[in-house]
């Protein structure tokens, strides 16, 4: 501390060295708490005042008592409180201005007792003297974040904070040299604030980048072992590209499913695996979101039913990359389907197609355009309908399966408009005229009813007459053609489909089945005997199913009553 005898030179030369070391201090401080509390210490030891407060702007702007040295009272009293920013700001304003610093007068400072800045109040006698400090004066130095020069070369950007000082130690304001000084500290102390903040700020990035990573690590981890250790099988493929598809990791679970080694897989992609038929399923599902029922390859061979889900694993600069697929096995459960199918469309007794898909089947030969039709009227609508071939393969309505028919209900069926109401190019169903044979071939309906079985019910029971049903029932599918139709409308009704025969060739057909019947059935030791009477219809576009159906049962009674009673039965 100067005294009135130290020279100018002297006191300037032990200032500047005191400088040196509260600077040294402030910038070698380890974290942002310690560098404000050093701004405060070194105005205490090394500027010569008796108390100093580092007041901080917030990130709200308001700022608050961070810092303050050389009274514990006042310390406790108001450190960690906050004062408005607009109130800072008058105070500012309303200063006189020393440089960079403000300085308010006890002569005006009374008007700002009343506001919402923190401070404490010193007693002491009036100035003796024009320079002398009054404990009312008030002394700020306002700190500014680096930015561009102000008045007096120190920077003067963005308000950092505000270091209040109170009582020099030589009772003296300070002159030209004590007022360079402090504007030059708060400058240094801004910078070493800034830097502190900087660090912290590095600091808490780093650990929260640590944190992060250590989360990412974890997530990693965990999708890691959820991949490996699923139950159902998973896929990583390509998207997007001209490898789109193409797998790139697989699962424990997916490689056994498919019977293939994960190394094995890597060389293929979905579209290498699937099914033929379930090509166009597959590249529909190949997107987000995307699901499917479709067939997989097996490494034998064979074909799995799988529910496919796919999600996309999307990168956050490149966008959507990688497809995660989701493979379950429901082998189990599209064969309780079909099963259950099978049973909807065709008789529990016989297993043979049932009444209704009997009707389904063929409704779907037909169309609603009448087979006689004026002369070249049929060219002309199969020219405008050229384009839509209903039994092209891969056309919605084309579905061979059972025994060779096409499934679903179509035109002809009596249930609103059908399909070739729209488009009506398709192979017309005709029928022979006349009695005699004219060469035509068309689709004979031959409907069966047997003779003599109500009597083996009524003296065996029923257990026989299911017994009787199911062997004809075998007899008739074994003596028609692949390509035939054999159903069961129902008690000991028959009915076979037989396309592309003439008239002649459906007479041959129902004497040769009637033939197949009349042979002696055994049940539990007995050999029972059922005749077989058969009516033979022709169906042709115009007519629905169960026109055709009724002008054959028609057909077959007219053939009944025409046979003697005795015989309608064999043996």
């Amino acid at each position: 501390m100067e005294t009135d005898t130290d020279s100018e030179p002297y006191v300037r030369l032990r200032t500047l060295r005191q400088l040196h070391q509260v600077m040294a201090d402030m910038n070698t401080a380890r974290s942002l708490a310690d560098t404000l509390q050093t701004v405060a210490d070194g105005i205490v030891n090394g500027l010569g005042y008796e108390l100093s407060c580092v007041n901080l702007v917030r990130p709200d702007g308001d700022l608050v008592v961070a810092a303050l040295a050389g009274n514990s009272a006042a310390e406790a009293l108001i450190t960690g409180r906050v004062g408005s920013r607009e109130s800072w700001e008058r105070r500012l304003a309303m200063a006189e201005a020393w440089g960079d610093l403000r300085f308010i007068s006890h002569t005006e400072g009374w008007v700002l007792d009343d506001d919402d800045v923190p401070q404490w109040f010193t007693d002491g006698p009036a100035p003796r003297f024009e320079d002398e400090w009054h404990p009312a004066d008030r002394l700020f130095a306002p700190m500014y974040t680096p930015g561009a020069s102000g008045t007096s070369g120190t920077s003067c950007g963005e308000l950092l904070g505000v270091i209040s000082v109170d009582r020099p130690r030589n009772g003296r304001r300070p002159g030209a040299w004590g007022r360079e000084a402090l504007q030059m500290y708060a400058f240094q102390a801004a910078i070493a604030i800034s830097n502190a903040r900087l660090r912290a700020n590095m600091q808490r990035a780093l650990v929260r980048l640590e944190r992060e990573q250590q989360a990412l690590r974890a997530s990693e981890e965990s999708f890691r072992q959820a991949f490996e250790y699923a139950p159902s099988g998973m896929a990583i493929a390509e998207m997007g590209g001209d490898e789109h598809g193409r797998i790139l990791r697989t699962n424990d679970a997916l490689c056994r499913l498919l019977g293939r080694p994960a190394s094995a897989m890597r060389r293929y992609s979905f579209a290498d695996l699937v099914h033929p038929e379930d090509i166009g399923t597959l590249l529909r599902t190949s997107a987000e979101g995307g699901r499917a029922e479709l067939r997989l390859g097996r490494r034998d061979g064979t074909y799995v039913w799988v529910s496919l889900r796919n999600s996309v694993v999307a990168d956050a600069a490149d966008g959507p990359r990688f497809l995660l697929t989701h493979v379950e096995d429901i082998e189990e459960r599209k064969r309780r389907e079909l099963q259950l199918a099978h049973r909807a469309s065709h008789d529990s007794l016989t297993g043979l197609p049932n009444s209704a898909e009997l009707r389904s089947r063929l409704s779907a030969r037909l169309c609603r355009r009448p087979q006689s039709l004026p002369a070249g009227a049929a060219d002309s609508m199969d020219a405008a309908f050229e384009r839509h071939d209903p039994f092209a393969e891969g056309h919605p309505a084309f579905d061979v399966s059972g025994q060779g028919f096409a499934f679903g209900t179509g035109p002809g069926s009596g249930a609103g408009t059908g399909a070739y109401d729209a488009f009506d190019h398709h192979v017309h169903v005709v029928a022979p005229e006349g009695e005699h044979d004219d060469g035509t071939k068309g689709l004979a309906v031959l409907f069966c009813d047997l003779d003599g079985f109500k009597s083996i019910n009524d003296r065996f029971g029923h257990n026989a007459g299911d017994a009787v049903l199911i062997e004809v029932a075998r007899r008739l599918g074994g003596a028609v053609r692949d390509g035939d139709t054999v159903a069961r409308l129902g008690g000991d009704e028959f009915v076979v489909l037989a396309d592309g025969l003439g008239r002649a060739d459906a007479q041959d057909l129902a004497v040769r089945l009637r033939n197949e019947i009349i042979q002696p059935i055994r049940v539990d030791g007995r050999a029972m005997r059922v005749g077989a009477s058969f009516g033979i219809g022709w169906a042709h576009c115009g007519m629905t199913a169960d026109e055709v159906l009724k002008s054959a049962d028609e057909r077959m009674y007219i053939e009944k009553r025409s046979r003697p009673r005795q015989h309608r039965r064999a043996g």
